[in-house]
């Protein structure tokens, strides 16, 4: 593609655009009369931070398309790469001050694809500090965010010696050999799990260990969506020397037949995943 990369002009945009965003976050708490396309009640903040994003990314030259987990359809916004983006991952957190995050995944193909045509990811985090994780041809890139500017903090690479563990969903509603699996994580990984994907997977890349959030028994397709979440977040932490799962595949190997798919997700620690794989009978 001609002129300035596309790629690297989105994660520019998202890195001046965050500062905004959270800024922002004060006055936009409150719950809608609405939800969206896939039953989950929206805030203020998100609708608003997906109307600033569509904004600022879909003018950039080289994307073609735009995708919201806040959208029922794909925008098209010109000729090139898809954009698939969660606004504000984790913004129930907004009633209790935790904290949530911004996603989103580059595809190299009209949607809805495989993690197969991702050609980079990456996230925003708003902690206590803002900060960023960035997937592209080889080891992520951290960085600190101020100012609507990123100063690189050094490669992301998943630790070795894994520490910590979260899994999503109500216990009664994980089938019996995921719940037998969780016994024996339990048992030498510390819990932490704080209702934001972003967050919880930003842990895992920390200080190691495994992140999933399963299919359950009232919801056997899980909760996450696969081109908004699952799949950037494993090509983040595969690249970053880890590993994914939908239960028996990459979830970069998962086919997608829709938009808004859910599947159920897991990322971290090689030894952990291959370990669920060979346990949970799904």
């Amino acid at each position: 593609m001609s002129g300035p990369n596309p790629i690297e002009a989105v994660f520019e945009t998202l890195a001046a655009t965050a500062p905004e965003i959270r800024a922002g976050l004060p006055g936009r708490r409150t719950a809608l009369d609405q939800e969206n396309v896939t039953g989950d009640q929206q805030l203020a903040a998100d609708v608003w931070a997906d109307e600033l994003l569509a904004e600022r990314l879909g003018t950039i030259d080289g994307i073609g398309e735009y995708a919201s987990e806040e959208r029922q359809s794909v925008e098209d916004v010109g000729n090139g790469y898809a954009i698939a983006i969660d606004p504000l991952d984790g913004s129930s957190n907004l009633k209790s001050n935790n904290p949530m995050g911004t996603v989103v995944g580059i595809y190299d193909g009209s949607f809805p694809t495989t993690g197969q045509d991702l050609v980079a990811a990456g996230f925003v985090l708003y902690g206590p500090i803002t900060t960023m994780v960035v997937a592209r041809e080889g080891i992520p890139e951290g960085y600190v965010v101020a100012n609507g500017d990123r100063q690189s903090t050094g490669p992301v690479k998943l630790p070795t010696e894994p520490t910590v563990y979260g899994f999503g969903g109500r216990e009664p509603n994980w089938n019996h050999s995921f719940a037998e699996y969780v016994e024996g994580v339990r048992s030498e990984l510390k819990l932490r799990y704080g209702g934001a994907m972003i967050a919880d997977v930003s842990q895992v890349l920390s200080y190691g260990g495994i992140f999933g959030y399963p299919g359950l028994r009232n919801r056997p397709e899980g909760k996450l969506r696969l081109l908004f979440e699952a799949a950037p977040i494993a090509y983040i932490v595969e690249h970053a020397g880890g590993a994914s799962t939908d239960g028996s595949q990459s979830l970069l190997e998962v086919p997608a037949e829709a938009i808004h798919q859910r599947t159920p997700t897991f990322v971290g620690n090689e030894s952990y995943i291959s370990r669920l794989e060979a346990a949970v009978d799904w």
